[in-house]
């Protein structure tokens, strides 16, 4: 190994060290700055040149955050997400039904729109329903997490790792949501019976529930655009139109207003996720130019990621170790390799996806939740959360590989 190799390497290792652990000790380097000071690093030691680095960076996934990002601020703060949480909820006249409607509506929106702004909108309505009516809020705390992860297994704009496999695969929306939209129904329903079971006490005595939800102040014509853009970004996706593109366009459209400051939307928009793919972009690009030769990724092969099902638990494993959109980017270089590149990336979709249920550290919405309810003064615990996460996470695993293991 040549000494640049030895150097890009160490990058890399410490890189996602850094973004796994989520901080440097004795520095105030969040995710974001430690990809981002690694993507330098790569630069810095002639790894890449700085027109390698913005080649390396994939725009399409990049611009698809950001769209549906702003989409997804509008139905926000204009008071469409609220609006819809409380009519839903207030239709569940029992605590098996509030379940029901908590992870149905979280898994629906999850799957069209990014999971992790769902459960900041969804996390809030549930502890003060819970609180209202009196129920324990665990459980549908519960619900409202792992029904964003499984919901969100179903299209390309379901979350950041699916957003990236998009790009990277060329695997077009309606392909993505046939082979997948199964899968996450599927995991929906075991969210339910799952939680109905561990949390049997709690829905076992019938009660009447009289929900409310505050649905606070709504720009109706904010809302009414918003509905309109998202029903279009529908259309466009299905119909072919590239998802990067349909996103900027609606997320422009919508900051055409003049009843919402824009500060109010880009208050809402994640910048150092954004900061994140990119310092990750460049890092994984660094490392694959200069360690990756022909024979070490062929060694894929010798590692058995053809099996779907041995590629799914090296996924899953390795989702956990550095989280879901790190580990996609470093199985980047592998999967064209695979005898089937296509189901390769669905299974790289799915398994990442699903593995961030395992533990309340699995994934971005999971701790969202956990500080949204911590926010209220309801603690969301490690242990309570595992109790429904393993037997979860390793159902709807096997479930979803054995459906992609027979579909392709």
């Amino acid at each position: 190994m040549t000494l640049m190799g030895a150097a890009a390497l160490l990058i890399l290792v410490l890189t996602y060290a850094g973004v796994a652990i989520g901080r440097i000790p004795g520095l105030r380097l969040d995710r974001a700055g430690i990809a981002l000071l690694g993507g330098a690093a790569m630069i810095a030691i002639g790894a890449l040149s700085m027109e390698d680095a913005y080649r390396a960076i994939n725009f399409d996934t990049i611009t698809l955050l950001l769209g549906m990002m702003i989409v997804v601020a509008h139905l926000k703060v204009s008071g469409a997400f609220r609006g819809l949480g409380a009519v839903a909820i207030e239709h569940a006249h029992a605590p098996f039904m509030l379940l029901v409607m908590v992870t149905l509506l979280t898994g629906v929106l999850s799957a069209f729109l990014v999971n992790d702004a769902i459960c900041l909108v969804m996390a809030p309505i549930v502890v003060h329903v819970t609180r209202v009516i009196k129920r324990n809020p665990i459980p549908y705390l519960i619900a409202t997490a792992t029904a964003s992860n499984c919901g969100s297994v179903a299209t390309i704009t379901g979350n950041p790792q699916n957003m990236v496999i998009g790009a990277l695969s060329g695997i077009s929306y309606p392909a993505f949501s046939a082979a997948l939209a199964p899968v996450a129904l599927f995991g929906l329903v075991a969210v339910i019976v799952i939680i109905r079971i561990v949390y049997r006490t709690e829905f076992a005595r019938t009660v009447t529930l009289t929900p409310e939800v505050s649905r606070g102040r709504m720009h109706k014509g904010q809302v009414l655009k918003a509905v309109v853009v998202c029903i279009g970004l529908a259309v466009a996706f299905f119909a072919g139109v590239p998802v990067a593109k349909a996103a900027l366009v609606g997320g422009a459209i919508l900051l055409l207003t003049r009843a919402i400051k824009p500060e109010r939307i880009y208050r809402e928009i994640d910048g150092p996720l954004l900061f994140m793919f990119a310092g990750l972009f460049v890092v994984v690009a660094g490392a694959e130019k200069t360690l990756l030769t022909p024979d070490i990724i062929a060694s894929a092969k010798d590692l058995g990621l053809d099996d779907v099902w041995r590629l799914s638990g090296f996924t899953a494993v390795l989702s956990n170790i550095m989280s879901n959109v790190p580990a996609v980017l470093a199985l980047r270089p592998f999967i064209p390799g695979l005898e089937n590149p296509e189901r390769a990336w669905l299974v790289v979709a799915m398994s990442s996806t699903l593995a961030g249920n395992f533990t309340l550290l699995g994934s971005v919405a999971n701790l969202i939740v956990a500080e949204q309810a911590r926010a209220a003064g309801t603690q969301l615990s490690f242990g309570a959360f595992f109790k429904v996460g393993l037997p979860l996470t390793l159902i709807t695993l096997a479930v979803g590989t054995a459906w992609l293991a027979l579909g392709f």
